[in-house]
C-alpha cells in the first residue's frame, strides 16, 4: 500500500472526545509534488472529511509525516458514529445490520464504531435504522459528516 498510499495526520477538535486528536488515516495518493490526496480510511473521532475525499496535506518536519491542510472536493459519501450504550448489545449485529445496506463500517472497540455510508445509499433508510436502535436506548450516534447528497435524502421524506 506504501507506494500508492501515505498515512496522513489529522488533528482536530473531536466532540465525542471533547479534546484536540491526532488520528493517522491512510490516504490514495493523487499528486504527490501537489500534496493531493484521496481519503482511503473511515474516519473514526469525526473530522470534516470521509472516505474519497480529496484533500491537500503538506509534510511537516517536526511530525515527520504529512499532515491534512484542507479539503477540496467531497465524495459526496458520509461518515456517522454509533456508540453502542447497551452493554448486553452485540455491535456485530448493527455492523450486519449496516453491511446490508451497503454501509461499511471499523470498530474501534465494543462500544465504538465509525459507518461509512456512500454516496449511492438512501440516508433516510440508514437514519431509520439508527434511530430505531437510538429509541431503544442501545446506542447514541453523531454525524459529524453529513454530505450534502445525504442532507437531501433527509428532505425528501
Amino acid at each position: 500500500m506504501a507506494e500508492t498510499h501515505k498515512k496522513i495526520l489529522f488533528k482536530y477538535y473531536s466532540t465525542y472526545l471533547e479534546e484536540i486528536v491526532s488520528e493517522t488515516m491512510w490516504a490514495e495518493i493523487i499528486d504527490l509534488e501537489k500534496g493531493y490526496f484521496k481519503l482511503d480510511n473511515i474516519p473514526f473521532f469525526g473530522p470534516l472529511i470521509a472516505t474519497d475525499d480529496t484533500f491537500r496535506a503538506e509534510y511537516d518536519e517536526n511530525e515527520k509525516c504529512f499532515i491534512h491542510k484542507e479539503t477540496l472536493e467531497s465524495s459526496g459519501n458520509s461518515i456517522v458514529q454509533v456508540l453502542i450504550l447497551d452493554k448486553e448489545f452485540d455491535k456485530e449485529v448493527i455492523r450486519e445490520e449496516l453491511k446490508a445496506i451497503n454501509c461499511i463500517s471499523e470498530a474501534l472497540n465494543d462500544t465504538f464504531l465509525a459507518a461509512e455510508i456512500v454516496k449511492d445509499v438512501d440516508y433516510s433508510i440508514v437514519k431509520n435504522l439508527l434511530n430505531d436502535y437510538e429509541s431503544k436506548a442501545v446506542i447514541e450516534f453523531t454525524e459529524p459528516c453529513l454530505s450534502e447528497k445525504h442532507r437531501a435524502d433527509l428532505l425528501k421524506n
